[in-house]
């Protein structure tokens, strides 16, 4: 004889289960909050360290605007140091050159800072020092004139110090061996 277990039957309710919702509102609210923080904090930190691909923190930073004139220098003529001493080069610069900054209760002291002709002659005279002592070989070479450049503005800041030159511009380049 088998007897059947008695069937239970559970009685379903009908009334839906009561969830705390402003605590379940307050914690989402603040997952999201604590989730944007975290994302923008890392944002940030990956921008001004540089470290985030596309832009660098520099880019992010408003740079100010130099003005700027040019110097034309007349072309010179120098002899390279060659083994051979025949070669020459004949070169035109042009300088991009920093204004002073002026203050209104220092006009008359900018004014006398302003490179004159006197400033034009020193600063040939820096130039024929630094391009006399180049090898045609150098200058010829694929960064040659880059690294003429490199080395012409840092001996006019050394030489010059009130002359700020930003570039340097070779509008006339001629290597005669």
């Amino acid at each position: 004889m088998a007897t059947t277990p008695p069937v239970i039957q559970a009685k379903i309710s009908s009334d839906p289960v009561k969830l705390p919702v402003v605590p379940l509102v307050v914690a989402v609210a603040l997952g999201v909050v604590i989730a944007v923080a975290t994302v923008g904090g890392v944002v940030y930190y990956l921008l001004r360290s540089g470290k985030f691909p596309g832009q660098s923190a520099a880019a992010l930073v408003p740079q100010p605007i130099v003005k700027t004139h040019a110097v034309v220098l007349e072309p010179l003529l120098v002899n390279l140091a060659d083994s051979s001493g025949n070669a020459y080069l004949r070169v035109a610069i042009t300088l991009q050159v920093a204004d002073p900054i002026e203050h209104p209760k220092e006009n008359k002291e900018a004014e006398a800072k302003v490179p004159s002709k006197g400033g034009d002659a020193a600063v040939r005279d820096t130039a024929l020092a630094v391009l006399g002592h180049q090898n045609s070989d150098v200058l010829l070479a694929s960064d040659g004139k880059e690294h003429l450049k490199r080395e012409l503005k840092g001996a006019i800041a050394e030489r010059n110090p009130e002359i700020k030159v930003t570039d340097v511009f070779f509008t006339e380049f001629l290597i005669q061996r």
